[in-house]
């Protein structure tokens, strides 16, 4: 469906419901969207078991209608590599974003393991339309990179990460693993009971980013009501990875 998530076009849940695994899920918008739409009587009871992990196969037909070329978020509403995930599902969604190069997915996972045990069994592998990230909302996250490095020598185009929301500083962590990371996202926390995003994180990290030449994109400074913006000194960053071969 048509989101408002500043760095994609669309977003495809094949999977909804997820568990909590870090920092950033403490105050998870997935989990209030998912409790809010359950009331929705157009979804037809997709979101019956509000955020409890649900695979809903018929949405492996979406993207075969949608002609025009999208960026599409991949299972914003879960994570691809959640434990409960069939394995041939993962397999089926693989298949899919195959059999619709004219598309570009972005797959978003805090469980890269697991992504990297799928890799090396076949599972998923490298196409040029698919782009794969990590959350990492903390420093001490900073380890979900290294899987990235499985996915740069395989041959994956774009290797990001998404520090939404930044929690702590990431630049100096985050600086010696540029060259498997060539896309970096950063954002506030939105919504009830908020954490605070400091400027200086948010300063340093564009401008690690701008010196080793990796697109940076900022996605909003966040708040309980949403109202801070995304401005940073004064201009909007939106920095996407177009031009990587």
């Amino acid at each position: 469906m048509p989101t408002n998530i500043e760095w994609t076009e669309e977003t495809w849940n094949i999977f909804t419901g997820c568990t909590k695994v870090s920092l950033a899920c403490v105050n998870c918008y997935a989990e209030r969207f998912a409790k809010r739409l359950q009331k929705n009587p157009k979804l037809k009871g997709k979101y019956r078991n509000g955020f409890r992990f649900t695979f809903h196969p018929k949405e492996l037909e979406k993207p075969y209608r949608w002609k025009r070329p999208r960026m599409i978020f991949v299972n914003s509403m879960s994570d691809t590599f959640h434990e409960e995930a069939p394995e041939e599902a993962i397999r089926q969604i693989w298949e899919v974003m195959k059999e619709n190069p004219h598309h570009t997915f972005q797959v978003l996972t805090k469980r890269p393991h697991k992504a990297v045990e799928l890799l090396l069994k076949g599972v998923i592998y490298p196409l040029p339309n698919v782009w794969i990230g990590v959350t990492v909302e903390h420093r001490k996250y900073i380890r979900r990179v290294l899987y990235l490095q499985h996915f740069n020598l395989a041959g994956f185009p774009v290797r990001f990460v998404s520090a939404e929301p930044l929690l702590s500083p990431l630049h100096d962590v985050l600086e010696p693993l540029f060259g498997v990371v060539n896309w970096v996202i950063a954002g506030g926390e939105t919504g009830k009971g908020a954490r605070k995003t400091k400027r200086e994180w948010v300063i340093a990290l564009r401008d690690v980013c701008r010196k080793h030449n990796v697109p940076f994109f900022f996605k909003q400074w966040g708040g309980e009501k949403s109202k801070g913006g995304r401005l940073l000194e004064g201009k909007e960053w939106n920095g996407m990875p177009f031009n990587l071969s």
